[in-house]
């Protein structure tokens, strides 16, 4: 089961529901991923197992990316060997500050995205025109309740200028906070149909001009900090009234001087959670239609975004 969040093909109009891999039924009562984030796990578990509305051909239903309202992404950084050491090799000038963090008590938060800037699975990603190295970060994302709770897991593709956050670490929200840095889906992951977040497969897939540009796999047992102190940091003194999607780190880092272009496709599959596939796309001009559909959902996949139906 997947709780997803899509266009209903009844209302034309954003919707929330469970989809069983044939069909998706609409949630009595909820119209949003924010207004069930706001129940406490239980309730949320209760009201998956007794959806009752409408109810719609999973095939034939367009995804949205499963956050909304006053949702916002959080992300964790140098989570895993492999991320510490790609922050040491771009960044020669401070490659001390990410050794320490990676060890400290306290992990590295920060800010990814509001949810009207999120985009879902088969619609676009940009990279920085202003940036000459960038790359796709796979991760596993944690989606929680306002209570603080782990509802259920979903894909993050935590996009990152890796030229901008190598000159100088203060320099972190430019490469990674902007229009189309930032995808997530396809689809939610209940937390009580995981067995182990711990032990959870990815693989990343660039696909450049019809070929596998770059390929990596990795597990989310090479985390270095257990997903409840991520949890409980983000929380220590702020709050998500409509939940939130934390972003728990990257294991799959492309070696320099590998970058993305224009054109690639990027594909992150993690087990038991699903895919998200997008195209790439250069500057902010290329993600106009975000902007264009953040009172109208039904309107992305116009104007440049691609906006596969099924992952």
């Amino acid at each position: 089961m997947r709780i997803v969040r899509f266009i209903s093909p009844a209302t034309g109009q954003s919707a929330i529901g469970v989809d069983d891999g044939d069909t998706i039924t609409e949630f009595g009562g909820l119209s949003t991923v924010g207004e069930l984030l706001r129940l406490p796990l239980a309730e949320v578990r209760e009201r998956c197992a007794a959806a009752d509305g409408p109810r719609h051909e999973s095939a034939q239903v367009r995804l949205l990316p499963p956050v909304d309202g006053r949702m916002e992404v959080w992300a964790c950084g140098v989570t895993y060997e492999r991320s510490r050491e790609a922050r040491v090799l771009e960044s020669e000038q401070a490659a001390d500050v990410y050794e320490l963090v990676y060890d400290a008590e306290r992990p590295e938060l920060f800010f990814k995205s509001a949810a009207w800037r999120v985009t879902g699975h088969g619609e676009s990603v940009s990279i920085r025109a202003d940036s000459q190295v960038d790359v796709p970060e796979p991760e596993l994302g944690l989606v929680l309740n306002r209570h603080a709770e782990v509802v259920g897991y979903t894909v993050v593709n935590d996009m990152s200028s890796r030229t901008i956050e190598g000159e100088n670490p203060l320099y972190l929200p430019q490469a990674k906070i902007y229009l189309g840095g930032c995808g997530v889906g396809p689809a939610v992951r209940p937390a009580w149909e995981v067995a182990d977040p711990y032990d959870l497969a990815i693989e990343l897939t660039i696909n450049r001009g019809g070929a596998v540009e770059w390929t990596g796999t990795a597990s989310t047992g090479q985390l270095h900090r257990k997903l409840d102190d991520l949890v409980a940091y983000l929380f220590r003194e702020d709050a998500f009234p409509d939940g939130a999607v934390l972003a728990t780190g990257t294991c799959l880092v492309p070696d320099l001087p590998f970058t993305l272009r224009a054109g690639d496709g990027i594909v992150i599959s993690i087990a038991e959670v699903g895919t998200l596939a997008a195209s790439v796309v250069s500057g902010k001009e290329g993600m106009g239609w975000l902007a264009d559909a953040v009172d109208d959902p039904a309107s992305r996949g116009r104007g440049g975004a691609p906006a596969e139906r099924r992952p």
